[in-house]
C-alpha cells in the first residue's frame, strides 16, 4: 500500500516503514495493539525542522528583502492550511491511519492531519537517505512547496487579511474600511460576534467569529473574496 504512496511522492525509499510511520496517527494505535510501528508525532518534529530550514535557506538566498516580509512569506508557505493543501494534492489523504472516529471527521481536524502527515513525510524523508537525506528533501521541498511561493507573493496571500483588504481598498477606491459589530449572541464566557466591514456606507462584507478580532478578519477575507481582489 505505501509503496503507492512513495511513487506518487517521486521518492525511492530505502526502508517503507519510515514512510508508513510518516501517515501513522496516534489514534490508530489505539485500535491497532498489535501494530509494530510508532505514530508520527517524532518524525513531523524533524520534518517541521526541516521544512523551515529550507523554506528559509531559500529565502535567504535569493530575496534582498526585510526580515519581516520574509518571514510571513515563510509563514504562508508552511503553515498547515497550505501543508494541507499540498497533502490533497499528493494523494496523501487515501493513505492515511488513523482510527474509525478520526475518519469520519473530514473537516479541520482532517486538515490538521494534513498538515502533521506532510511534516512527518519530510522527516521520513530526510531520515531515510541518511547522507544524503537533506539534500533529498530539499529537493521534496522545492518542487512542492517552494514552488507555491510566486503565486503567493502576487496573491499577497501571505498578509492578514485584514492588512490586504485595506491595502486594495486604499489603492483601488482611496478608501480605508471601518469595521462594525452587527449582531452579539451568547453568554459572556462563550460569545460569537458578526461585524460588517465597510467602504464609507458600503457593507462589503460580513464576517463570524468568537472574538472581534477573528469576525474582523473573515469580514476582510470574504470582502476581498467578493470584490475579487
Amino acid at each position: 500500500m505505501v509503496e503507492k504512496l512513495a511513487e506518487k511522492l517521486g521518492i525511492k525509499f530505502n526502508n517503507l516503514d519510515i514512510l508508513q510511520q510518516a501517515v501513522t496517527h496516534r489514534s490508530y494505535l489505539n485500535e491497532h495493539k498489535d501494530y509494530k510501528l510508532d505514530h508520527n508525532e517524532r518524525l513531523e518534529f524533524l520534518g517541521d525542522a526541516v521544512l523551515e530550514l529550507v523554506v528559509t535557506e531559500y529565502l535567504y538566498e535569493n530575496y534582498p528583502n526585510p526580515e519581516g516580509e520574509l518571514t510571513n512569506w515563510r509563514a504562508a508557505l508552511v503553515n498547515g492550511e497550505m501543508l494541507a493543501k499540498l497533502s490533497r494534492n499528493l494523494g496523501v489523504e487515501e493513505f492515511l491511519l488513523m482510527s474509525r472516529g478520526e475518519a469520519k471527521d473530514t473537516g479541520k481536524a482532517r486538515q490538521y492531519l494534513l498538515a502533521n502527515a506532510f511534516e512527518a513525510i519530510t522527516g521520513a524523508i530526510y531520515l531515510d537517505r541518511k547522507e544524503k537525506g537533506y539534500a533529498v528533501a530539499k529537493d521534496f521541498i522545492m518542487k512542492n512547496v517552494v514552488v507555491e511561493l510566486p503565486e503567493i507573493i502576487k496573491s499577497k496571500s501571505y498578509m492578514d487579511p485584514k492588512s490586504r483588504f485595506q491595502e486594495e481598498a486604499q489603492e483601488r477606491v482611496g478608501i480605508t474600511p471601518s469595521y462594525r459589530v452587527l449582531e452579539e449572541t451568547g453568554p459572556d464566557h462563550s460569545k460569537k460576534f458578526v461585524v460588517g466591514v465597510y467602504l464609507n456606507e458600503e457593507l462589503a462584507a460580513k464576517g463570524e467569529g468568537l472574538s472581534k478580532q477573528e469576525a474582523q478578519r473573515n469580514a476582510a477575507a470574504a470582502a476581498l473574496e467578493a470584490k475579487g481582489w
